[in-house]
């Protein structure tokens, strides 16, 4: 199968088309940054905000399905400059919509746990209202919209708190700080659903060619404060030489207001009878292992 992957040089991308490739598919990478270890011949530029250049990609290129991964994540970014948060996540996605319905094509749409509030304190499933604090959230949950409102074949895939070896996430950078600090402070009451790219690319490679269009929530399972996940990225690595504070979100320097609350379940997968992903600590010492694998001492 042909797949179009767009935002292939970054964290998700990356893993997402070496798993489309080893299980026998040809993934067509698009994106806007290069890699240092992608060859240039190996992807191409697009810009997902140029309604006429995605509209030819996907002429051009044919593909069987089309995986949108590209979007503006920085959260506290899109809090200063919303004007390119709504850009990037709302009319890229627009235009990937647009595109694939034309064409009758499957459009797989990564989303995330910010189009909830936070406020249940039972883990939101697929059928829940959403309600986003904040403007990353707000353009994700307007990205949803268009993809159900255009393409009737679609996967909206959201998931949370992502880390992979292929860029920047909050596990690599407590081990980075963690070789100059004796002590840093990380939020408490914070509670969601730390997810491994690997895990999630593995999960959004077994859903093509199904039939079961729809929304689907697809994180490692279980639960944690970011304080949690500090103290286990420390503990699974052996690091010994820093401590971790916990502090409330009150204390944490951010202009974004984040959700207290946004695990995910799995209701989608778990009804199919679909395997569910593993628990989010198995999925760290994974990522902990494939980082030493990859930046030895």
């Amino acid at each position: 199968m042909r797949v179009m992957v767009t935002g292939a040089n970054g964290m998700l991308g990356i893993d997402l088309c070496e798993i489309l490739a080893a299980a026998g598919h040809d993934p067509i990478r698009t994106d806007t940054v290069a890699k240092e270890h992608t060859p240039a011949r190996d992807w191409t530029l697009l810009d997902i905000t140029d309604t006429g250049a995605v509209m030819d990609a996907v002429t051009g290129f044919k593909p069987d399905s089309v995986i949108h991964v590209a979007a503006y994540t920085d959260v506290d970014g899109c809090e200063r400059n919303p004007g390119l948060a709504f850009r990037v996540n709302v009319l890229g996605t627009w235009n990937m919509a647009a595109a694939c319905a034309e064409r009758d094509i499957p459009l797989f749409y990564v989303s995330t746990d910010f189009v909830f509030d936070g406020r249940k304190t039972t883990p939101y499933t697929e059928m829940d209202a959403t309600n986003p604090l904040n403007h990353y959230g707000a353009s994700k949950l307007a990205g949803e919209r268009h993809v159900r409102e255009l393409c009737r074949k679609h996967f909206i895939c959201r998931t949370a708190w992502l880390f992979g070896i292929h860029g920047k996430s909050f596990p690599a950078t407590m081990l980075n700080l963690a070789k100059t600090r004796t002590e840093l402070p990380v939020v408490s009451d914070q509670v969601g659903c730390p997810t491994h790219t690997v895990d999630l690319a593995k999960t959004i490679a077994s859903l093509l060619g199904s039939p079961l269009y729809g929304t689907y929530h697809i994180t490692n399972t279980g639960s944690c404060s970011w304080f949690d996940l500090a103290r286990k990225t420390l503990q699974l690595a052996g690091v010994t030489s820093m401590a971790v504070k916990a502090i409330p979100a009150s204390e944490y320097p951010s202009p974004t207001t984040r959700p207290a609350y946004s695990v995910l379940r799995h209701q989608s997968l778990e009804i199919q009878g679909r395997d569910l992903l593993p628990p989010w600590e198995e999925a760290l010492a994974e990522f902990i292992r494939l980082r030493q694998a990859a930046h030895p001492l």
